[in-house]
Order: structure tokens, then C-alpha cells, then sequence
């Protein structure tokens, strides 16, 4: 079984943390790839014992630019 997950990377000082946000799960890492590799590890963790009946749709991201 597979799970997909909609992931927001955040840069905080001298850390990339990675959240999940269907789960709320999240890592750290020096780098963006640091960060989504322990994301992807807790991620793997956490279903173990949290595994959805249904896979929820996923959650579609974009910016948007707003003139001031």
C-alpha cells in the first residue's frame, strides 16, 4: 500500500522542515532533500499504526500575487 501526501517545506534559520498536511507530520533537515527523506520516514512510522481507511483527496497548492 501507498500513501500519497501533500508536503509544505519551510526554510527556519539553518533548518528545511517538512510538514505533511493531511497528517500533520513533521521533519528537519540541513537540506530540502534531508528534510523530505526524514519526512518520508516518519511518514512511514506514523501509518504504521495510523493507517486511513480511505486515501483523502489531494490538496492542491498554488501563490497567488496580491498588488499593495
Amino acid at each position: 500500500m501507498s500513501i500519497k501526501s501533500t508536503i509544505v517545506i519551510q526554510k527556519e534559520e539553518n533548518w528545511y522542515v517538512a510538514t505533511s498536511i493531511e497528517s500533520g507530520v513533521a521533519s528537519q533537515g540541513k537540506t530540502i532533500d534531508e528534510s523530505i527523506a526524514n519526512l518520508k520516514e516518519a511518514l512511514e512510522l506514523y501509518y504504521e499504526d495510523n493507517v486511513p481507511e480511505t486515501q483523502a483527496e489531494p490538496v492542491f497548492i498554488t501563490t497567488l500575487e496580491v498588488a499593495v
